[in-house]
């Protein structure tokens, strides 16, 4: 069963990530463009847009867990909070440094947003 500390787990870090998104992409727009080739650029952008999107997709899950929790409405959150650590984190990490080693891990980002909505799906099927 959805416990509320969960729900609470699931909005705050939808809107800690909503906000790190924005930090983002202000940063790479104000101090990346110039200084990154324009396909490292484009690969910051893109994580910082999925990180966006995860994280309103996060505070839609605790929304969801508050009124009809489960464990597919559960898993959902918690495969959106990999999926934004690993996926938007290796880019940045990539992006800044340049060692292209850490984007060997962002498909399993990508994996998890995947699995995430497949759960949301799943869950909403039972509604």
């Amino acid at each position: 069963m959805m416990t509320t500390r969960t729900t609470g787990s699931f909005m705050i870090f939808g809107a800690l990530s909503g906000a790190v998104a924005v930090a983002a992409g202000a940063f790479a727009s104000h101090f990346l463009e110039n200084r990154l080739d324009a396909h490292l650029y484009d690969v910051f952008q893109t994580a910082a847009q999925y990180q966006m999107y995860h994280a309103l997709a996060l505070l839609a899950v605790a929304f969801i867990a508050s009124r009809w929790p489960g464990a597919l409405i559960r898993a959902a959150g918690w495969l959106f909070v990999a999926g934004s650590v690993v996926f938007a984190g290796s880019l940045y990490a990539y992006t800044l440094s340049g060692v292209r080693s850490f984007a060997l891990v962002t498909p399993l980002g990508g994996i998890s947003f995947i699995a995430g909505w497949v759960c949301v799906a799943l869950a909403a099927r039972r509604i």
